[in-house]
């Protein structure tokens, strides 16, 4: 089992002193969230609380991550770094490339780009993308970045994107691994076929384990059935070592951990969090 930190939404000096602590405790990977900008009016629910609330956002600082990573990378040697995730459906996916993999170059092979679909049609609207039609476009977008991001002349012509035979560089000298988020079947599917990877956005458990039985099936059945597969879950099940016993039992891969609720203000003192850091690193990855 590895573990992935997520300490977010949080004063943006906070980070290298997170990052450092968290290499230092045996984490594998920081979990880095994106958010585009605030409308000042919405009737839109967030999918991922129990009311569909999402007031919990506003005011909270966003880093863009492709910014924020390489920071971070430059004060850290092993960590990884995950997005969790990038909205890709209001962006172009030729620019996702260049920046993920500038990204990927500048910390060594330390970066997962994790993708998924803005909940808020807010988002398309402001970035002048249609709502309609966003998943498979989706699906193109994640073809054409890791089309670019094998290097040489690559060229596409879908649906929704065509694009001229082009190669940049830098580009990774490792595979830039791609990341699905999302709860819907047909999110599930993306990460199945398409991705490395599946990101869990919590919830109730047996929810969450009815996902990972779904998506594990579902890669089974695709082309891509004997390449490696990562199952990134939140989890109340990942503070104990027999929860963490449980989760590999059920093919988890990655634990995301946290321990604050980011949901509210952040009043917690960088030195509360980094002690708590330290003692998960102690009680949980040292003894598992």
């Amino acid at each position: 089992m590895r573990f992935s930190l997520a300490e977010t939404m949080c004063d943006p000096k906070q980070y290298p002193a997170l990052a450092k602590a968290a290499e230092a405790a045996g984490f594998h990977a920081y979990t880095l969230p994106d958010s585009i900008a605030y409308p000042e009016v919405s009737d839109s629910k967030y999918p991922y609380t129990p009311d569909g609330h999402r007031g919990f956002l506003e005011d909270k600082p966003f880093i863009d991550p492709f910014s924020l990573i390489p920071a971070l990378g430059a004060v850290t040697e092993k960590l990884r770094f995950h997005t969790f995730v990038v909205k890709l459906a209001i962006r172009h996916p030729v620019l996702v490339a260049k920046q993920a993999m500038s990204v990927a170059v500048l910390t060594d092979n330390r970066f997962s780009l994790g993708v998924g679909l803005s909940p808020w049609p807010e988002d398309f609207r402001i970035t002048g993308v249609p709502w309609e039609g966003r998943g498979k476009r989706m699906d193109e977008m994640m073809q054409i970045i890791r089309g670019l991001s094998r290097g040489g002349y690559f060229a596409f012509d879908g649906k929704h994107f065509s694009v001229e035979a082009i190669k940049m560089c830098p580009v990774p000298s490792a595979p830039l691994p791609l990341l699905v988020g999302g709860h819907s079947d047909a999110a599930l599917a993306r990460a199945a076929h398409l991705g490395d990877g599946w990101m869990h956005a919590g919830g109730d458990g047996e929810e969450m384990k009815q996902l990972i039985e779904k998506v594990r099936e579902l890669r089974r059945d695709s082309p891509r059935a004997g390449e490696p597969f990562e199952i990134h879950v939140i989890s109340a099940e990942a503070y104990s070592l027999d929860g963490v016993r449980r989760l590999e039992d059920l093919g988890v891969t990655d634990a995301i951990v946290g321990f604050r609720k980011a949901y509210l203000v952040d009043r917690m003192p960088l030195e509360k969090k980094l002690a708590a850091i330290a003692q998960y690193g102690e009680s949980i990855i040292a003894r598992g």
